[in-house]
């Protein structure tokens, strides 16, 4: 091979690599966290300072799964479309969907009245579509780190599908800055 044509390979190969690297680099270390068997869950707690999610079985604390994701922009309440934030209020799991995106999703109920009132006043939507969800489907393994959402709750799949299992709809879900 020619001396420029190994040259550029190199480099390529080199590029390449640095992908690898970078991709890498938004999967968080080591294995998914273990979740035990959970009860009938009624209520759901997210501390989005705090990255957890604390989950309620008849007034007890039975579990909390640490370093949930949130929108790329979370502090603060949610506003509109776009915003990237997550939405902060006491809402409901409306709606259940097997064939998410994301490894199994949740829906909040979010906008409530408020929240739509608001945006519509300002010319705006308050923006929808809020889940708790996995990972996307497109990564076999891993957790992406840090917030990567458009303003949903991500956990890891094996949590999600804890989740799934034991939260009907209906349940409660209290939103903390």
């Amino acid at each position: 091979m020619a001396r420029p044509a190994r040259r550029l390979l190199q480099i390529a190969g080199g590029a390449l690599l640095l992908a690898v690297i970078a991709e890498a680099a938004w999967l968080l270390p080591g294995s998914a966290p273990t979740v035990p068997d959970l009860p009938r869950i009624d209520r759901i707690v997210v501390h989005k300072a705090a990255r957890e999610m604390q989950l309620w079985s008849g007034g007890r604390l039975v579990h909390t799964m640490r370093g949930v994701a949130l929108g790329d922009a979370p502090a603060g309440q949610k506003q509109f479309e776009g915003d990237e934030k997550t939405p902060e209020g006491r809402y409901t799991i409306d709606f259940r969907n097997p064939q998410s995106s994301y490894h199994l999703s949740l829906r909040i109920s979010y906008p409530d009245a408020r929240a739509a009132a608001f945006a519509s006043a300002q010319g705006r939507s308050p923006g929808g579509e809020i889940y708790i969800h996995g990972q996307p489907n497109w990564l076999k393994a891993g957790r992406l780190k840090g917030d990567w959402t458009d303003g949903c709750v991500a956990v890891s799949n094996a949590e999600i599908e804890a989740l799934w299992r034991a939260v009907p709809l209906g349940t409660v879900v209290d939103v903390l800055p």
